[in-house]
Formats: structure tokens, sequence, C-alpha cells
């Protein structure tokens, strides 16, 4: 593997390999919790810990635990049970602390547990060899990059529910549509940073 700086794997995460744009993973939580753009920042903030910290949790056990063991085929499971745990604590404290934002977040909060873009991340960093800074740094971007994209497109929703269109594209047509404006957008940054 080539080597590359930290700004670079931290540029290219959030925009250039976009975790939702880009690379399509995450959808579910993106299309369905960014109707709106407070639940869309609080979905975006319980992915941004969820995935930085499962990133940091795994990438030890991976190393440390796995690896000297020949263990790694248990890497699924185990990045699994990490991420469920840990959206457990999530989920715990946002029932506690902000009700509300729970409420909100309805069904989508426990589906963090399977959104795959965290669990690719836990898989990137282990097949990206990198070093635990490198790890912070990759999954800081990408959960950033998964921030920028749910929060761009729930403005876009909420001003398009305002504006007069047509029955036929009304509801999830221009939401699709939308969302794939969005993607081709992002792919300009390929050639912009050079990535």
């Amino acid at each position: 593997m080539e080597k590359i700086s930290l700004l670079g794997i931290f540029i290219s995460s959030i925009f250039v390999n976009n975790i939702i744009l880009m690379r399509f993973l995450g959808l579910c939580s993106f299309f369905g919790v960014s109707n709106k753009f407070s639940s869309a920042l609080g979905m975006s903030a319980a992915v941004f810990f969820v995935m930085n910290l499962a990133a940091v949790v795994s990438w030890l056990l991976y190393n440390y635990v796995l690896l000297p063991l020949n263990l790694e085929f248990l890497k699924i499971i185990v990045f699994i049970l990490i991420i469920s745990s840990l959206v457990q604590l999530v989920e715990l404290f946002m029932k506690k602390v902000l009700p509300a934002l729970f409420k909100a977040l309805g069904i989508y909060l426990p589906l963090i547990t399977t959104n795959c873009a965290i669990l690719a991340v836990a898989f990137l960093i282990v097949d990206y060899q990198y070093n635990l800074l490198q790890t912070v740094v990759f999954s800081s971007g990408t959960a950033i990059g998964y921030t920028l994209a749910i929060i761009l497109f729930s403005s876009i929703r909420e001003k398009l529910e305002l504006a007069p269109l047509p029955n036929a594209v009304k509801g999830y047509g221009i939401v699709f549509v939308t969302s794939a404006l969005m993607s081709l957008s992002f792919m300009g940054f390929i050639g912009l940073f050079g990535f």
C-alpha cells in the first residue's frame, strides 16, 4: 500500500470516498432520517460517536487480540458485537438525556447497529492496514462525510417540501433524483483532489 498523508486520508474520506454519496453505504438512515434537519443532525451525531468509537475498539481488538491468536476469521462477529454494544449505549444516553430526539429517530437509531457504513469503516481500517492514528483520522473523516451528506440532503429535502413540483416526482421520486445529483456532484472531487 502506498503511503498517504493524514490530511489525504481525512480529505479523501470526506469528499472523494464519501461513505454515502460515493460508496453508497448507510443509505437506509440517509433516506429515512433526512426529511428533517433536526433528525439528520441527531442521527449524524449518533453515527459520528458510534463510528469513531467502533473503529478504535475494532482496531485495538483486531490487532491485539484477533491477530496474535490467529482468530482473524472472527472479525465479522467481533465488529458487529462492538457496534451493537455502542449503539445500546447511545440509545440509553439519548433516551435519558434527549428523549425528543430519541423519539424522532425512532427505528433508525437501533438500525445504526446494522448500518453498513459503520461496519465498512471497521473492515476498511483492517484492509488498508491503518495504524491507530490513521484509523482515528479515517473514521472521523468518514463520519464528517456522512454528516455533510445527510445535513445537505435534509436541507434540500426541507426546501423541496415547499417547492411546487408535479405529482409524478413528489415524495421519493424527487428524493432519489436529488440524491443522484448530489452523488454526481461529489464525483467532481475525484479530479479536484487527485486521489
